[in-house]
């Protein structure tokens, strides 16, 4: 891989490398983020978080917020195969910003330099206070940092955060959020039993190749029949020849 780009930052080392048309971040050695523009759709955990989108008819989502940016690869899946109106991204670092914008190619994306917790908060109380109900179509929920070489969840994920994240879904939206592992999953306020009850969709995918656990939810039925209808075939659950071998599991 060809290195395109580095920076310092205090204890932090960021990379940008190339390798053939693929852009790849790296932050203190563990790789973030990779975009291809050429071939996207390569059976990455990138495009497992994406895959839930297609719950829904593309055309149903139309707004979307993202948090945890990190170089952008999502946001640009996002507009290439769902072209949402909108998408939101929330990242702490500046310096995953600016890649996404200098390196990824990212473009009208509103992209913000904030905590997400305080922003999540303040998008919650804004709602409270009006009375309204959350118009994200899609809301997901990425936010990873890295310790010891090793990626890791930055937002613990308890009963507090993970309702303030229903809050601001559309009633027929899409939840999804990252976990570093099932076990990690399933301690999470996701599994409370009040939220479940609002759940009236809820599945977790795995690839063979990561750890990771993506949990998708919404208030409404989340059917498998309408993934396959509306997914690209290199990523479609019902493709053998796919490049993303998810296994899918409904949760009770």
């Amino acid at each position: 891989m060809a290195l395109v780009w580095e920076k310092r930052v205090g204890d932090c080392h960021y990379q940008v490398r190339s390798h053939g048309a693929s852009v790849r971040l790296f932050s203190n050695g563990v790789f973030h983020s990779q975009w291809n523009p050429r071939d996207p759709l390569k059976g990455s955990l990138w495009e497992l978080l994406l895959l839930p989108a297609f719950f829904c008819p593309p055309a149903q989502i139309r707004s979307v917020l993202l948090l945890g940016v990190g170089g952008g690869a999502l946001i640009r899946l996002l507009q290439r195969f769902v072209q949402p109106q909108s998408i939101v991204g929330v990242d702490l670092d500046p310096v995953h910003l600016q890649v996404a914008r200098r390196h990824f190619g990212v473009r009208e994306a509103t992209l913000v330099c904030a905590d997400a917790r305080d922003y999540v908060a303040n998008l919650v109380a804004n709602l409270r206070a009006s009375g309204k109900k959350g118009s994200f179509d899609l809301v997901i929920d990425d936010l990873f940092g890295h310790v010891g070489g090793e990626a890791q969840r930055t937002v613990t994920a308890d009963s507090d955060w993970c309702r303030n994240l229903l809050e601001l879904v559309a009633d027929t939206g899409v939840l999804v959020a990252n976990f570093g592992g099932r076990r990690e999953f399933l301690a999470s306020g996701w599994r409370a039993p009040e939220l479940r009850r609002e759940l009236k969709g809820s599945w977790t995918a795995s690839l063979p190749a990561y750890e990771n656990c993506i949990f998708a939810a919404s208030r409404s039925a989340l059917s498998m029949g309408t993934l396959h209808r509306e997914a690209p075939a290199a990523i479609n659950p019902q493709n053998p020849s796919g490049r993303l071998q998810a296994r899918w599991q409904r949760q009770r």
